[in-house]
Formats: structure tokens, C-alpha cells, sequence
């Protein structure tokens, strides 16, 4: 579980430097870059979401090891 979640992190964080480099920074909420806003809130998203349930797993094993 733990590889797989490192993946889909470095998945997301792929997704935030690819939508950094559609960002236009002249006009940034218009086109392609609203888009690309959304698409790094979204990864932000996922990467937070990923590493609260990496560290949940964590604390699940250290409460089973004091069982």
C-alpha cells in the first residue's frame, strides 16, 4: 500500500508541474488557465488526501503493535 500511494503522490505532483506550464500568467483566469487552476487545487487535493491517509495507516500498525 505504501509504493502505491507513493506513486499516485508523485502522480499528482506531475499533474501540478504539468498545469504549471499551461498556467499564462498576463491572463489567468481566462482559457486554458482557469483550467489549469482547477487542475492543481485538484492535485493539491489528492496529494493532502494521500499523505492524511498515509499517516492514518501508520497510526492503525503502531495501534495494533500495542495490542
Amino acid at each position: 500500500m505504501k509504493i502505491f500511494t507513493s506513486i499516485l503522490v508523485l502522480l499528482a505532483l506531475a499533474l501540478i508541474v504539468f498545469n504549471i506550464t499551461l498556467l499564462d500568467f498576463k491572463n489567468p483566469f481566462q482559457g486554458d488557465s482557469a483550467v489549469a487552476f482547477i487542475g492543481i487545487a485538484a492535485s493539491f487535493c489528492a496529494v493532502l488526501i494521500l499523505l492524511i491517509f498515509r499517516i492514518s495507516k501508520r497510526i492503525e500498525e503502531k495501534m495494533n503493535e500495542n495490542r
